[in-house]
């Protein structure tokens, strides 16, 4: 056995137990507390001309009572029962050219938009949009809050400067509350830009996890690239959230050889002289200090000591510690998390980046079972769709409250949900409860499914076209109905339409068209008033 193997059988038996780790990681830097204030609200400076998004059409939403909204309409392919409950949250934007805004969007499954916020520029982008639960240093109680990554990616050709996918300088993370508050940012420390491929809070939602990324000045002669050229570093950083404290690092560079690559440094030629070799893009913590960290350029995951900083094993790649059961090798992995009873899940993308362009093979979501006895790995489970997908990059594969599994395609356009059975690739309809797929080439980097509540800070919207009522509550879960009153005076409104009922993210209702003003309701399932919006004044256009 292996030094390596020797050290992590130590405590092999107790990776996967079911609660987190909350023991305090060694406190390396002090740093203040960051302003709450809004931050990656600009795309990176580039050269190059931009391209302008697709924003009317058949794939793109447009409300009257809404007009800043112009979000992508995605195409529900399969929708069976037994799917877990709960909405989709996706945070879509293209490589080539956008069809609707981009920013974080929330779905219903027959996607109608739950919530939308639009970001200012394509070359901005929202990823690794999702629910977490934040305790608020304030009142010591979690909450749940609305979390994702803001800034640039470096999507060639508008960006060359970095290898594609690496985050440009000033990107950062965000926090909203229930009531789509801003609670926070959070930047990346020590000349690192925040990295958009995890953002996780951790030790009770007191502290954040993520991966933060710069360009190391290195000659890369010996691995084959150009003699003043650099590496693209990935460093895991947790920061305290109430004081701002940075309480832990781990940097790639200084525990991976990057001689183990799968990517030549030679293509450091094509991204400003920078080389990928690593490509961090997951980190998940164990119970007892590990942290399960995916890399996806070097085909490996591996179980690091956040006390030590040690490489505990490692599966996949040049130095696997594992040997491997049938279907369970990948390659070009995304989402590796900790699973209960020894196993471990991801996505294999399993494509395409080789030489030639060929697939190593399908893309699918993957589950894991390790046998720290005979250092052997299992494909217990497997995810695949239909028609075939083969995706570059991108990915995630998420375990649902009911036990189904919902996969986010990454490159490709699609997001499903599967029974927990799962299937193989020569029988991927089996076990497929849902589909859907987004328009154009709008992809989005993780794609979740969370039960959410949101009841807005700011009022419903309204506008009235004719004989008309445009209503609207951007983010509202709990409107069920509307309200709508008229007159000639804007402080002395009547009801005509007691109630009509939500259709959906928009609802149209009727009115008699004779009045100049008019108020909008929104009403629970009970009938009781929510909030009322903003008299409106009626237009003449229908």
């Amino acid at each position: 056995m292996s030094s390596r193997k020797e050290l992590a059988a130590i405590g092999c038996a107790f990776l996967f137990a079911g609660s987190l780790w909350s023991a305090a990681p060694p406190t390396q830097a002090v740093s203040t507390r960051p302003g709450p204030g809004p931050c990656a609200t600009r795309p990176y400076p580039t050269t190059s001309r931009p391209v302008k998004p697709i924003l009317t059409g058949k794939d793109v939403w447009r409300f009257a009572s809404a007009p800043s909204l112009r979000p992508m309409r995605v195409s529900v392919v399969v929708h069976r029962r037994g799917i877990a409950r709960g909405r989709i949250f996706v945070a879509p934007y293209s490589a080539d050219r956008m069809v609707g805004q981009t920013g974080s969007l929330i779905l219903g499954n027959s996607g109608d938009p739950v919530w939308f916020r639009p970001l200012p520029s394509a070359r901005l982008q929202s990823a690794d949009f999702q629910v977490q639960a934040y305790r608020d240093p304030r009142t010591g109680r979690k909450e749940p809050v609305l979390t994702w990554w803001q800034g640039t990616l470096a999507i060639p050709p508008a960006y060359t400067n970095l290898p594609s996918g690496a985050p440009e300088p000033g990107s950062c993370y965000y926090l909203y509350d229930s009531s789509y508050r801003l609670v926070r940012t959070v930047r990346a420390r020590n000349g690192y830009a925040a990295d958009e491929h995890e953002f996780t809070l951790v030790n009770g939602g007191r502290d954040a996890l993520f991966i933060a990324s710069k360009p190391v000045p290195l000659d890369l002669r010996p691995y084959g690239g150009p003699e003043n050229g650099a590496i693209e570093d990935s460093e895991v950083q947790e920061i305290n959230l109430a004081t701002g404290r940075l309480i832990f690092t781990w940097d790639m560079l200084s525990h991976v050889d990057p001689a183990d690559s799968e990517v030549s440094a030679s293509t450091a030629t094509s991204s400003g002289g920078v080389w990928d070799a690593f490509h961090m893009n997951s980190v998940d913590v164990g119970p007892h200090g590990q942290l399960l960290i995916s890399a996806r350029n070097m085909w490996a995951v591996y179980d690091v000591s956040m006390r030590t900083g040690s490489i505990l094993w490692q599966i996949g790649g040049k130095k696997n510690d594992f040997s491997s059961g049938r279907n369970a090798r990948f390659y070009w992995q995304h989402d590796a998390r900790f699973r209960p009873g020894n196993k471990l899940s991801m996505f294999d993308d399993g494509c395409c980046n080789l030489p030639d362009g060929k697939p190593e093979q399908e893309s699918h979501g993957l589950i894991l079972k390790l046998d720290f006895r005979s250092w052997h790995v299992t494909a217990v489970r497997a995810y695949y769709h239909q028609p075939a997908l083969f995706s570059a990059t991108q990915g995630n594969l998420q375990r649902l409250r009911n036990g189904n599994e919902f996969v986010g395609w990454g490159e490709n356009a699609y997001y499903s949900e599967y029974q927990s059975a799962g299937n193989t690739a020569r029988n991927a309809l089996a076990s497929l409860l849902y589909d859907a797929k987004m328009p154009g080439s709008n992809i989005s980097y993780r794609t979740f499914r969370y039960r959410w509540t949101g009841t807005p800070y700011y009022p419903p919207s309204l506008a009235v076209r004719g004989q008309v009522a445009y209503a609207s509550w951007n983010g509202s879960t709990l409107t069920r109905g509307w309200r709508v009153l008229e007159g000639s005076d804007p402080s002395h409104l009547r009801v005509v339409v007691w109630r009509a009922k939500s259709t959906g993210f928009e609802t149209a209702v009727p009115v008699p068209g004779r009045a100049l003003y008019y108020q909008v309701q929104a009403l629970s399932a009970t009938g009781k008033v929510l909030r009322s919006s903003r008299v409106a004044k009626t237009t003449k256009s229908g």
